[in-house]
């Protein structure tokens, strides 16, 4: 038996439109995961709090648990891993209506592919697929990526 601690900024509680990517170790490896709030599901858009527990649900029929089951499949233990999140935004706030929602929503998505596609590129192992990201707001994804790109070269091993 050990104690465990998490640390996380109170920001992080806002609903809204966020990118973010998680780093994950284990003794030998790491990966990164790109993801997003305000997806396609539903007009509302999560705080990256709420997707944290959800991106980590172990039970057998945890339905959002995208970043455990990418990490399954690459051989990672997801219980002997260390995790670091890492979250811009919001970017927009949550939208009172479908039609507002999924106009952001198609603005914020091209940014995650662009993102995840860039870092893969900068040489680090992402995990999942992105497509090919088009209609990228230029300047939007310049901020967004030397925020990223920042934070993780300042908490590189």
């Amino acid at each position: 038996m050990d104690i465990h601690e998490i640390g996380f900024q109170g920001a992080l509680l806002q609903r809204g439109f966020w990118l973010y990517v998680w780093r994950v170790r284990d003794n030998s490896r790491e990966a990164l995961y790109v993801g997003r709030t305000g997806d396609s599901s539903s007009r509302f858009a999560a705080s990256p709090f709420a997707r944290l527990g959800q991106h980590l649900d172990i039970r057998p029929k945890a339905t959002a648990n995208m970043l455990l089951r990418n990490l399954r499949k690459s051989g990672f233990d997801p219980v002997q891993c260390s995790y670091a999140l890492f979250a811009v935004g919001p970017i927009y706030r949550e939208q009172t209506t479908l039609q507002s929602h999924r106009r952001i929503r198609d603005i914020v998505a091209p940014l995650e592919s662009a993102l995840a596609c860039q870092l893969q590129d900068d040489g680090h192992h992402v995990l999942g697929t992105h497509p090919k990201a088009k209609g990228v707001d230029g300047d939007l994804y310049k901020d967004i990526l030397q925020k990223f790109r920042e934070a993780l070269k300042s908490t590189a091993r």
